[in-house]
């Protein structure tokens, strides 16, 4: 299931994991935004894990990167982990001269490892939703 984000971005649920990914630059309203959605959604939803995919994000600066250390605060706060996935040399390289350390942000280099870093792998059915697939 998915729903549209206060930024316009879509978030989808995938059992106990939400997963979203920007899908160009943020500008500050939007970075607002989107910690706000998802962070009401980990709240309602009581989630485990949040996915974000940023392999599209050519540029990143300093409001967006506080706004991703803000948003894994608050999950974390409401039990739940953050992973940022497929972050770019170029942004990755921004980040470090701007001196930001995104620090309590686990990081993954695409989505596949993300997802298996909040404990997913290929194949695999989240525990809540297994019993709902019919057996092939």
């Amino acid at each position: 299931m998915s729903a549209p984000a206060g930024a316009g971005v879509p978030i989808l649920r995938l059992g106990d994991v939400l997963v979203t990914g920007l899908l160009s630059e943020l500008d500050d309203k939007a970075a607002v935004a989107l910690t706000e959605e998802l962070t009401q959604r980990v709240a309602s939803e009581r989630v485990r894990g949040v996915l974000i995919d940023i392999s599209r994000l050519e540029l990143i600066d300093s409001f967006v990167a506080r706004a991703l250390m803000e948003l894994t605060t608050s999950a974390r706060l409401l039990g739940a982990r953050v992973v940022v996935c497929g972050m770019r040399p170029a942004v990755a390289i921004t980040l470090v001269e701007l001196g930001l350390a995104l620090t309590g942000v686990e990081t993954a280099l695409n989505a596949e490892r993300g997802m298996t870093a909040l404990g997913w792998s290929r194949g695999h059915l989240p525990q809540e939703g297994a019993g709902d697939a019919p057996p092939r």
